[in-house]
Parts: structure tokens; C-alpha cells; sequence
């Protein structure tokens, strides 16, 4: 009787010291938990720099199972930079995978797939390469519209006939939040709203189209297109009332003739020809408030985007004021997330740089509301690094 005795008595040993050792590591991870939210967000405020949880990783595998959002852009001449630039900051804290659509000049291709080949996290977003395509009767006539290459996102819903939904861009676009903010306005459509644009101007007294405009247009003061989200699906259904016939046509019906009716009347090409469209289908456009298409003119002559006042989302430099000293603000930012590097301190390398910078053009009427330009640039910070830290501990819990 006393071997099984002794056994029994080693076999407590054992088991008293494995439940001893799980309370202890189990305590400790716990309060690790409770402390590490507080830690990492204190840190970012600080601006310290070299700790890994400041670095930017690709999102959790159940993130990339999500369906992708479409992006689409078009470049052309030396847009390339600015092309890859945005591409940065789409990818840069968007939480779903991207589907990046470009259409670029033949000689661009090499270098986009160069570039975008580099960048180590290709599980969050995929890329297609298309030439620059028009109708093969009126090619000529739509290259030389406006800017070149400009009139093929009117060609879009044609080209991409598998794609139900699609953010069109500007090259001279940069993403201040995810892009799944603005995608989430899908969800907002009512039954006859087919497309998503902000308006050209806040303050009618300095609008373009409704003091110059010798065509129809959207609204009090027409919508811009540097940023359009498209549910492609129901434009591909949709017969648009118009002004040429009293028929209604489909999107691809309408086109040349709108462009033959106004071609000597409209000064920004194809944006022109949206204002016309939307003026005679109005209820098939939502309208998203200035913030979500930030430009110069809301604030060169003064503050005139309220909604900018919680911060700026998108950030549009037209007029290529990323690349001159008009606008020295909006070129701050772009310089910033054009330096950045992914993999980088985000903090140390992003957001103290570009704040530094910007203090530098308080001489201007952006810069003096320059705070504007980083209030949702590092609520994105935070939130990308709040995800981090939640998913850290999700799977800490799973492993215990």
C-alpha cells in the first residue's frame, strides 16, 4: 500500500505546482492587458519612437478576408509619384483590403508594378495595370479633353463591368482616415442615388460655375470629381434623363452626344459633363460634405468648410500645389507621407515631421488653421494603433 500512496502524493505535487505556475503567468498577463492600452496611446502622444507597436503592420488574416474596397486612378505624363503617393495613404490605415484599378500610359506600367511590387504587405491589397482606352470612333477627341487621359474615369462603369462599387481618385488625392470611412457612405444610399460627390464650392460668392458657367450644373455651385464613389451596378442600369432627347439613355449612350452638344462651352472637361448629367438627374447624386474633398479654395481666402472644423479626411491639392510654394500647407503634407516610409516609426517619421512643418506656414491662410490639416491624420494614428493592441490581445487571450 504505500507505492500507490507515494504516487498519489507526487501526482498532487505535480499538479498543485502546474495550477501555481498558470495563476502566476495568468495574473501576469492579465495585468499586462490592463496596462498596455493606456501605455501604447500615452506613447504616441509623447512621440516615442522605436517601439514596435509605433510601426506600421499589415491588419490580422481575418481583416483580409473581408471583401476589398475598389480604388481606381488614372495617370498620366509625371504623375507617377503623386500616383504611388496616394496609393501610400489609402493603404496606410484602411482596415479592409484595397483593389487597386490603374489606367496609365503604356511607358508608366513598369515602373507602377516596380513600386508597388516592393512594398512587403501584398496580402493587403492587389493591383491591375490597364492602357489608357477610349471608344475607338471619337479616341482622339476624348484624349484631348480637358487634361489627358482626364475623361477615362467617365469611361469607368464601361471598362469595369465586374466591379459592383468603385472610389474614383484623383492622383493629387491624399487619404487623412480610411478609406473605408468614405466607402461606408455605400451603405447611406437611398433606392435612386447612384454616385457620391462633394460640392465645387461652400461660399457661392467665390463658386466657379455659378458666376462663369455656360453650362448646366449640380446644385447652387456644381460638384467636383476629384473624388467619386460610384455604385457602378446601378449606373450600368440607369436611363438618365438628359437634354437632348427626350428619351432617356444609358450612361454609355449619353456621352458623345453631351460632348458634341457642349464641347465649346465647358472649361473643365469632364467634370463639366458630370454637372450636366447630375443637373438633369439630381436625385441620383449624394452629396458628401467639403471635408471628405479638401482643397485650396476652402481656405485661400479664408475658413469656408465648416465641416473641416472636426478635421479634413481627404486632402485634394489640385492646381499641383503639392508641388509649388502657393500652397505650403497641403505641400507639407504631401512631402510627409511621400517620405514616409511603411515600416517606419509612424509618430517619429509622419506625424512629428508634417507638425513641424506646418507650423512653418502660419503666413497663409491655410496654414493658419493648419491644425486642421493633422486633427483626423492623428485620430487615424490612434485608432490604427487602438486595433493593434486589441488584436495583440485577442490573441493572447486565444492562446491562454
Amino acid at each position: 500500500m504505500r507505492r500507490p500512496a507515494s504516487r498519489l502524493v507526487l501526482l498532487c505535487l505535480v499538479c498543485g505546482f502546474c495550477s501555481l505556475l498558470y495563476a502566476i503567468t495568468h495574473r501576469g498577463s492579465r495585468s499586462t492587458e490592463a496596462q498596455e492600452p493606456a501605455a501604447a496611446s500615452s506613447a504616441l502622444w509623447r512621440g516615442i519612437g522605436r517601439d514596435q507597436r509605433h510601426r506600421y503592420n499589415p491588419p490580422e488574416k481575418h481583416e483580409l478576408d473581408l471583401d476589398p474596397m475598389h480604388l481606381a486612378v488614372v495617370a498620366c505624363g509625371d504623375r507617377l509619384e503623386e500616383t504611388i503617393t496616394m496609393l501610400k495613404s489609402a493603404l496606410l490605415f484602411s482596415i479592409k483590403p484595397l483593389k487597386f484599378h490603374i489606367f496609365a500610359e503604356d511607358q508608366l506600367h513598369s515602373d507602377f508594378s516596380t513600386r508597388l511590387n516592393s512594398w512587403r504587405f501584398s496580402e493587403k491589397f492587389e493591383y491591375t495595370l490597364y492602357p489608357i482606352t477610349f471608344p475607338s470612333d471619337n479616341a482622339a477627341e476624348w484624349r484631348k479633353l480637358f487634361k489627358p487621359c482626364a475623361s477615362q474615369r467617365l469611361f469607368l462603369p464601361l471598362i469595369l463591368k465586374d466591379v459592383d462599387s468603385l472610389l474614383y481618385v484623383d492622383t493629387d488625392i491624399l487619404f487623412l482616415r480610411p478609406v473605408d470611412d468614405i466607402w461606408s457612405f455605400l451603405n447611406e444610399f437611398n433606392s435612386t442615388q447612384i454616385a457620391a460627390m462633394a460640392p465645387e464650392h461652400e461660399e457661392p460668392r467665390i463658386g466657379w460655375y455659378n458666376r462663369f458657367s455656360r453650362h448646366p450644373y449640380y446644385g447652387k455651385t456644381g460638384i467636383n470629381s476629384g473624388v467619386m464613389l460610384m455604385n457602378m451596378t446601378r449606373i450600368r442600369k440607369k436611363h438618365f434623363k438628359n437634354d437632348m432627347t427626350t428619351v432617356h439613355l444609358h450612361w454609355g449612350e449619353m456621352l458623345m452626344p453631351l460632348l458634341k452638344k457642349y464641347k465649346l462651352n465647358i472649361t473643365w472637361g469632364d467634370q463639366d459633363l458630370l454637372n450636366i448629367i447630375f443637373s438633369h438627374n439630381p436625385e441620383s447624386l449624394y452629396v458628401f460634405p467639403c471635408q471628405w474633398n479638401y482643397r485650396p479654395d476652402h481656405c485661400i481666402y479664408g475658413s469656408n468648410c465648416n465641416g473641416a472644423e472636426d478635421g479634413i479626411f481627404i486632402l485634394h491639392g489640385n492646381r499641383g500645389v503639392y508641388h509649388d510654394n502657393k500652397q505650403p500647407a497641403f505641400r507639407a503634407v504631401y512631402e510627409a507621407l511621400h517620405n514616409f516610409s511603411f515600416g517606419d516609426d509612424i509618430s517619429q517619421s509622419l506625424l512629428r515631421p508634417l507638425e513641424l512643418e506646418l507650423q512653418k506656414t502660419e503666413h497663409t491662410y491655410c496654414g493658419r488653421i493648419h491644425k486642421l490639416f493633422t486633427k483626423q491624420l492623428i485620430k487615424s494614428i490612434d485608432d490604427y494603433y487602438t486595433r493593434q493592441s486589441n488584436e495583440t490581445h485577442s490573441w493572447n487571450k486565444g492562446w491562454w
